[in-house]
């Protein structure tokens, strides 16, 4: 729904078309685009500052005045279904849109597909009421926040938003449900099968702490070291040693509430047993007898400050960062003092960090590939037993 409504947001309003909202932003060298995430919806203004009241009068119209056309929608719908489809047949995204429902469960905010699209049967029953609906209940200026940069002054651009936001009321918003998840006392395998397939699909996750936390640029550093970087733990050990893949990674998406941790690694076949022995391996070792060591903490520090100097170069990098300030209720000068905390990192901080932010024994194994070349040996793991499922998560035969 979220999504949706932001490919909505810009299809027509009460005066323009979406036609003319292209035509008018092009003529004014503007551009605008909406988003949505798994805790934001957003709608972006880039402008010429001579064009900058125009371009604002469009972009008030489109956030207040949405109509949603329904032959807009429908073919909106049209193109998320076949979206959908090629999702479920590529590998990565089949494990993406799986993965959450397995870490979180139905009805937490954070259990549709990691890839924003949804389900067929959510897109299907979708109608122009659900979208208004969903408008209504969450565009509130107490549930907003307005970021602007540019070649302006607060002086001359605070005029410009009291005027232009003065009639936007306040009101209550819905709640989400991003309650507390236990994750599973042991590990539990998913096997997506994809007849044909010369690779299979890795991806070993579970749910772990939220962004905003005290230790999270410990946790940032730990995860640049097992799977950040080429030179990182994992890649190394399954690309470098193994030559089992051509990358593998770990990432922590970001999320208000606990957020999905996982490593990824797509591997031949044939040694698909063996690369999940070795993740799981790498998990527990930095967790456990292998924590990071004074070279690999050293050189992570390295990379993670010399590439500052040049990471807030364009505006859309200054806005991301303010915006993740604003998102996760960091403190104004967090980047300020980002360099200067990631220096400060010991050995003892990585350590703990790691054992906060990691449980080797709690992960859901996801792997997509060749039911009848993969199953035996994943069988042989001694994980328990082997749950086949479809690429909509649901038990398979």
């Amino acid at each position: 729904a979220a999504s949706m409504t932001m490919e909505m947001l810009d299809e027509g309003t009460t005066t323009r078309d979406t036609l003319k909202i292209s035509e008018e932003l092009i003529t004014l060298g503007a551009e605008l685009s909406t988003w949505a995430n798994l805790d934001q919806c957003g709608a972006r203004l880039s402008t010429l500052k001579t064009t900058l009241d125009s371009s604002l009068d469009i972009f008030l119209d489109v956030l207040f005045h949405p109509t949603f056309p329904e032959k807009e929608l429908d073919r909106l719908k049209k193109e998320q279904l076949a979206s959908i489809q090629m999702e479920k047949k590529t590998p990565d995204s089949m494990a993406l849109r799986v993965l959450p429902k397995l870490l979180y469960g139905e009805g937490h905010a954070y259990s549709n597909p990691l890839t924003g699209s949804g389900t067929e049967e959510s897109v299907q029953k979708m109608t122009r009421e659900d979208i208004v609906r969903f408008y209504q209940a969450w565009f509130k200026p107490n549930n907003a926040a307005l970021i602007v940069m540019g070649d302006i002054t607060i002086d001359e651009m605070v005029p410009k938003i009291e005027k232009l936001f003065a009639d936007w009321k306040p009101g209550e918003v819905p709640k989400k449900n991003l309650a507390t998840v236990k994750p599973p006392e042991s590990p539990r395998v998913y096997l997506i099968d994809r007849p044909g397939s010369d690779q299979s699909v890795i991806y070993a996750g579970h749910v772990t702490a939220p962004k905003a936390n005290p230790e999270e640029i410990a946790n940032e550093t730990v995860i640049n070291i097992l799977g950040g970087k080429f030179t990182s733990r994992l890649n190394m050990n399954l690309r470098e040693e193994k030559h089992w893949t051509y990358g593998a990674r770990v990432r922590a998406v970001d999320a208000e509430g606990q957020r999905p941790f996982f490593a990824q690694a797509p591997v031949q076949s044939d040694k698909t047993k063996e690369s999940i022995l070795e993740i799981q391996k790498e998990l527990a070792g930095i967790t456990g007898d292998r924590p990071p060591t004074a070279g690999e903490l050293k050189e992570s520090q390295a990379q993670r400050t010399l590439n500052l100097a040049g990471r807030w170069e364009t505006m859309g990098a200054v806005e991301s960062s303010l915006d993740e300030i604003i998102r996760f209720g960091l403190p104004d000068d967090y980047y300020r003092t980002y360099a200067g905390h990631i220096r400060s990192l010991t050995l003892d901080d990585t350590a703990r960090a790691a054992k906060n932010l990691i449980h080797p024994n709690q992960i859901t194994w996801v792997v997509v590939g060749d039911r009848a070349k993969i199953e035996s040996s994943l069988k042989e793991l001694g994980f328990g037993d082997i749950h086949p499922i479809d690429a909509d998560g649901n038990a398979a035969p």
